[in-house]
């Protein structure tokens, strides 16, 4: 009975599993949460949803959509992550891209994994779980070597994770121009030559085996043109060489974040080294977290192979701690340099929050509800598959 039983639930556990990987696939491009800011003077006509931002899992996006009304008329859609960094620098805080650097660099690498460990979990033969185990864990090791310190291993990331370091960027475009003035003829005819015969190639000569080769190739070379124009500011003691790695991308762009409003060199280095530290000790750790996982997939019993199944369902949980914890950071690492003073103090998580003269909103997007939907399907599996270890 138990047999039948058995073979009776393995095509539901496979179909459940095949919705849940396409699940999380759509959750790795999906908005997860939304904040935004009402004010009076951001009008309900021009603002229908304050000033909106989105969390992704890679990157955080523009929520405010282009307006198109008698009273309100746009070329193209307010930049509100741009708008709400803005806002914030009067009080201190540090630019929204500042937050989660590490772990939307790996966010792509962490959410491959997650997919092997639940499909290892539901594969009954130890054998050919170890097989098949084994096999992902060292394409993802290899991948991620090679996005992380491989020369041009920004190729290797996904498009919209570089799609939204070129946009906090793009912020200080204006900045960056100004700057430029201050090089000499020179100066500036090498970086600017420089930048366009390494942005041209970029363009020219994709790598056709990589995702989204053209959009990919243009924010590579756009990131890499704005590297060189700022090494170009450096004395030349000071200046980096550009191999277009992932730990690079995140080192240097971390500190132009940092630097944006606050430029203070003493408050930015420390910072700059705790994270690019901690980016290197994920890296180790996840090699390490496999080589653990492997160990307990040997047999089908066990605390850890119940985390091949219960880490992947516990996502949901892991981004509310992760954007909470970092909601404190924002409101406990205030810059003196603000043009206001306040004391530190937590932004609210969920629902409706008051600073200053604004009011802030804060609430899960579908991409959570696609989270939830992704745990209840695990969920299922981990039940269906305790009840055929039980009868077996």
């Amino acid at each position: 009975m138990s047999s039948v039983t058995s073979q009776k639930q393995s095509p539901l556990v496979l179909l459940l599993t095949l919705i849940a990987v396409g699940v999380l696939v759509a959750i790795y491009s999906a908005p997860i949460w939304w904040v935004s800011l009402t004010a009076p003077n951001y009008p309900e006509e021009a603002f229908p949803d304050g000033v909106r931002i989105h969390f992704h899992m890679n990157g955080v996006f523009n929520g405010c959509q282009k307006i198109e009304s008698d009273e309100v008329q746009e070329a193209e859609a307010l930049d509100c992550v741009h708008e709400m960094d803005t806002i914030n620098h009067y009080v201190g805080m540090y630019p929204i891209a500042a937050g989660g650097v590490v772990e939307k660099a790996f966010s792509l690498f962490l959410v491959t994994l997650l997919a092997v460990m639940f499909i290892g979990f539901v594969i009954g033969n130890p054998k050919v779980r170890l097989g098949v185990m084994g096999g992902g864990f060292a394409f993802i090791a290899i991948w991620m070597a090679m996005a992380w310190y491989g020369d041009d291993g920004l190729k290797y990331q996904s498009d919209s994770y570089l799609s939204a370091l070129v946009m906090a960027l793009d912020q200080d475009t204006e900045k960056e121009s100004a700057g430029e003035e201050m090089l000499t003829d020179a100066e500036q005819m090498i970086a600017r030559l420089k930048a366009s015969m390494e942005g041209h190639k970029e363009t020219e000569e994709p790598d056709e085996e990589v995702g989204d080769i053209a959009g990919k190739a243009d924010n590579i070379a756009h990131l890499k043109a704005t590297f060189f124009r700022d090494q170009a500011r450096k004395p030349e003691a000071e200046r980096e060489v550009w191999n277009g790695s992932s730990a690079q991308m995140m080192s240097w762009h971390y500190r132009k974040n940092l630097g944006r409003y606050f430029n203070v060199k003493e408050e930015i280095d420390p910072l700059v080294a705790k994270m690019t530290l901690a980016g290197h000790i994920v890296f180790w750790g996840i090699i390490a977290a496999m080589l653990v996982l492997l160990f307990g997939a040997r047999k089908s019993s066990g605390q850890l192979y119940w985390l091949l199944i219960l880490v992947p369902m516990a996502l949901p949980v892991f981004f509310i701690i992760e954007y909470a914890a970092w909601l404190w950071w924002y409101g406990h690492n205030l810059n003196a340099m603000g043009a206001f003073t306040i004391k530190p103090f937590m932004p609210t998580v969920f629902g409706q929050g008051k600073v200053a003269q604004f009011t802030t909103h804060s609430y899960p997007t579908w991409g959570f509800g696609l989270m939830l939907l992704f745990s209840a399907l695990l969920a299922a599996v981990a039940l269906i598959r305790r009840k055929q270890l039980k009868h077996s």
